[in-house]
């Protein structure tokens, strides 16, 4: 008796490495974003309605920076996110996103109202952030023109400086 139930465990463990060993695995979930592959694309909506798709984007150098208005380091950073959308007014080379992660929509506007910031706010789908392997906020992807990632940024930085200026102008600059 002690030997069938010996038996049987062996067959439920090779009946399900069977099942798994067997399976397609092309539904498995993406690779996530790192630097030197392509961004994974999305299509969100921001905080006024419009919809943006990175893949849009191309040609364009897309700075995503992942937020919270909760996120003590998110709020030392964003007012630097704010001088260089200043600074790059008219500039349609370069775009910044932020994307909301795990907040609410409505007092993420009512923290960038109060704080005069005006660059766009897109709501996580729940999907991108896992996609783009985050590990808290803030957390920021430069992507090329041709959609690759060039810099994962972990944590605050002053996005305004002088050298971040000339870095992303380089960018720019690069031919596709």
């Amino acid at each position: 008796m002690k030997n069938k139930g010996i038996i049987l465990l062996i067959m439920l463990l090779l009946g399900v490495a069977a099942v798994f060993g067997l399976r397609d695995h092309s539904g498995r979930s993406p690779k996530k974003a790192a630097v030197g592959l392509e961004a994974p694309d999305f299509t969100l909506k921001d905080t006024e309605g419009r919809v943006w798709k990175l893949s849009d984007l191309r040609n364009k150098v897309v700075l995503v920076n992942f937020w919270a208005s909760w996120c003590d380091s998110c709020k030392e950073e964003n007012p630097s996110i704010q001088r260089l959308v200043n600074a790059g007014k008219g500039n349609d080379k370069l775009v910044i996103l932020s994307v909301l992660f795990k907040d609410d929509p409505a007092k993420a506007m009512e923290y960038m109202k109060a704080s005069g910031f005006s660059y766009p706010v897109l709501i996580d789908d729940k999907n991108i952030s896992s996609r783009y392997g985050l590990t808290g906020v803030p957390e920021t992807f430069i992507i090329d023109k041709k959609g690759t990632i060039r810099q994962k940024i972990v944590g605050p930085i002053t996005w305004d400086t002088p050298e971040v200026r000339t870095a992303l102008a380089g960018l720019i600059d690069e031919k596709s």
